[in-house]
C-alpha cells in the first residue's frame, strides 16, 4: 500500500496556534481551505466554523475540534516572570523546559520558556515529585513586572512552540493532533464529496468546533443549530502498542491499524453497525473501541442535543496525547476520511436511525 501523504491542509492546520477559546488561526486556516467549495458557509458566536454541501430530507454533521491544550497569563510578578493556568489536560511532569508561544493582543506573538527549579537545587524528595502548575513559570526575558507587562496581559493563552516532524513509515509528530487530525478528516470528506456532489443523498454539514478541551462548549451550540439526522463526531483515541501498556485496562489499539469505530452507550447501534459494515466492505483499516460511558469527545453532547442525534464516533489512534509530541499514523488519518466519504454517500432519504 502507497504510504499516506502530508496535505498542506493539515500541515497548516497543526501549525496554527489555537489554544482552547482562542481558535482564531485554525479558524482562518479552515475558512481558507473550505470556501473554495463549500456551497454554504458560516460562523457562531462560539467561534465554529460550519460548511455545508448536498441536499435531502436527511443530513449529516461531521465534527472535529480545532482547539487545542494550551496554558493562559494568570499571574505576573515583580521580577517579570509570568504564571500561567492550564487550559485542558496537562501532564505537568512534562510542562517545564518547554518553548511556549503566548498570544497578545494586537497579534504580537511574544516567546518564552517554561521554567521551574533545576534538579540540582532539589533535595531527594522533591526530585521525586511532579511540580504543581504554580511553581512553573514562563521566562519571557524580562526583568520587572512593569517590562513584562508591556509585552503580555493577564488573560493571554500560550501553545507550546513545537512544530511538525515527519518520522518514517508515514508517521509524524507534532502537537495538537488532537484534534487537527479530526478537524482536517470533517473538512476533507467536504472536499472531496463536493467533487461527487450528484453522488451524495443527503446534506453534509462539516464543523470545526471550539472549546472542547473544557467541556465540549462548540459541539453543543453547532448541533442543536445544525440538528442533523446523524452526528458522528472525529476525534484522537489512545494507541496501546507503546511499552508498559496494560491492554486489559486499556484495549488493543495499534497505530496504523486503522481509523478506531467506536461502540458503547454513547454510540447509536444502527450508526455503529453501518460504519463496521462499510470498513469491512470497502476494505478500509479499521479497529474497534468500546467505550463504556459518554465519551471525552463532542460526541457526548451531539447525542443530546435538542430531541436526540444519532451519534458516531471515529477517532485517529495516537501516541502521547494531550505532549508536546503526539505522533500519529498518516495511514488512519486515510481511514477515517474514506470511512467517512463512504458513510456519507450510504445516505438516503429512506434512513431510519430510530431503534
Amino acid at each position: 500500500m502507497e504510504e499516506a501523504k502530508m496535505s498542506e491542509f493539515l500541515r497548516d492546520l497543526l501549525l496554527a496556534r489555537s489554544p482552547t477559546g482562542t481558535e482564531q488561526e485554525a479558524a482562518d486556516v479552515v475558512e481558507k481551505h473550505a470556501r473554495g467549495f463549500a456551497k454554504e458557509f458560516s460562523r457562531d458566536v462560539l467561534g465554529n466554523r460550519i460548511a455545508s454541501i448536498g441536499e435531502g430530507k436527511k443530513s449529516l454533521m461531521l465534527a472535529g475540534h480545532m482547539d487545542e491544550i494550551g496554558l493562559i497569563v494568570s499571574h505576573i510578578d515583580d521580577n517579570g516572570f509570568v504564571f500561567f493556568e492550564q487550559l485542558g489536560g496537562h501532564d505537568n511532569s512534562m510542562i517545564s523546559g518547554r518553548r511556549v508561544s503566548i498570544l497578545a493582543s494586537g497579534g504580537r506573538v511574544v516567546k518564552g520558556v517554561t521554567g521551574k527549579k533545576a534538579v540540582h537545587m532539589m533535595d531527594a524528595k522533591e526530585r521525586k515529585e511532579v511540580p504543581e502548575t504554580w511553581n512553573i513559570w514562563i521566562d519571557i526575558g524580562a526583568s520587572s513586572r512593569q517590562e513584562a507587562e508591556r509585552l503580555v496581559k493577564i488573560g493571554d493563552p500560550a501553545v507550546y512552540d513545537v512544530g511538525v516532524e515527519e518520522l518514517g513509515g508515514g508517521r509524524v509528530a507534532s502537537r495538537a493532533f488532537d484534534d487537527k487530525a479530526g478537524c482536517y478528516c470533517a473538512f476533507e470528506v467536504l472536499r472531496r464529496l463536493s467533487k461527487r456532489a450528484g453522488e451524495l443523498k443527503c446534506k453534509l454539514t462539516s464543523v470545526a468546533t471550539t472549546q472542547e478541551e473544557i467541556g465540549t462548549r462548540g459541539a453543543t451550540v453547532a448541533a442543536y443549530g445544525v440538528y442533523p439526522t446523524v452526528g458522528i463526531a472525529i476525534d484522537v483515541g489512545h494507541a496501546t502498542d507503546f511499552p508498559n501498556c496494560d491492554k486489559r485496562k486499556f484495549g488493543e489499539i495499534k497505530l496504523g491499524g486503522g481509523v478506531m469505530i467506536a461502540r458503547g452507550p454513547n454510540i447509536n447501534n444502527k450508526v455503529f453497525e453501518r460504519l463496521l459494515s462499510l470498513a469491512e466492505e470497502k476494505g478500509i483499516p479499521h479497529q474497534i473501541s468500546a467505550e463504556s460511558r459518554p465519551t471525552g469527545t463532542d460526541a457526548r453532547v451531539i447525542q443530546m442535543a435538542r430531541s436526540g442525534i444519532a451519534t458516531g464516533l471515529l477517532s485517529v489512534p495516537l501516541r502521547y496525547m494531550h505532549t508536546p509530541s503526539e505522533v500519529a499514523d498518516l495511514g488512519d488519518i486515510e481511514s477515517c476520511v474514506r470511512l467517512l466519504e463512504e458513510f456519507a454517500l450510504s445516505m438516503s432519504d429512506e434512513d431510519d436511525f430510530t431503534y
